[in-house]
């Protein structure tokens, strides 16, 4: 028997959430409900549902607060519904890691399609498992650096910091962004592990060759890790 795909479905509106628990319940999902954005965090955190369906407009974290700190650990689909209806609300809830976007009222065979589409596309999906920058190879399977074929000796910790600041080439990668991901703790403006870990990698990286990929310091930002090649993925 297949197991069942779990949704986290977030909302306010005591009826409106029974109405889709229902529903969803009756086409073979389990179901889970939050009524305000501090307890959905914590489910999503915890329960690691297959997909979030999440209202905009609910008590002490609002929807796009929510998406985006919950982008820094879950990686599953999160769907969006709201009754704002203003082109502004659905690209900042796209910006904030939304996957789709429902407007009010909900119709249930428009829910149900998006959700299996969201679902689908998720399994259809494999995690990168190498990133290329030219000569530099970064294996996530191994947890391995290699420069010209040769073995560059990082501890665990140095390559998680590598393979995401790498995933995110070109860009800054805030200094909460990473804490957030490395550590699964929100960033109290004191922790200074990240910054030990950066450090000794960048030195790392500046002994393997000549021409050092270099991990930045972009202040008040964050870190970035310079593309000299262009990155290839597997």
């Amino acid at each position: 028997m297949a197991v069942k795909k779990h949704i986290l479905v977030v909302e306010d509106d005591t009826s409106l959430a029974e109405w889709i628990s229902d529903y969803l319940l009756d086409h073979d999902y389990e179901v889970t409900v939050a009524s305000q954005g501090d307890y959905a965090l914590d489910m999503i955190a915890e329960e690691l549902p297959d997909l979030v369906l999440l209202d905009v407009m609910i008590p002490v974290k609002n929807g796009f607060d929510v998406c985006k700190e919950a982008r820094g650990f879950y990686s599953g689909p999160i769907l969006f519904m709201t009754a704002c209806v203003e082109d502004g609300d659905e690209i900042q809830g796209l910006e904030m890691g939304a996957d789709d976007y429902l407007t009010k009222p909900i119709r249930p065979q428009v829910l149900l399609a998006r959700i299996k589409a969201l679902l689908r596309r998720a399994n259809d999906e494999e995690p990168k498992q190498q990133l290329v920058f030219g000569a530099l190879v970064l294996n996530a399977t191994a947890k391995t650096v290699t420069v010209h074929q040769q073995a560059l000796g990082l501890n665990d910790n140095e390559f998680d910091v590598l393979w995401l600041l790498a995933l995110q080439a070109g860009k800054v990668v805030s200094r909460i962004d990473l804490v957030s991901q490395l550590r699964g703790i929100e960033y109290d403006g004191l922790d200074r592990s990240v910054d030990i870990r950066v450090s000794r990698l960048r030195k790392k990286l500046q002994e393997a060759q000549d021409q050092p990929y270099k991990v930045k310091t972009i202040r008040g930002k964050g870190y970035l890790f310079c593309r000299d090649d262009a990155a290839t993925t597997s």
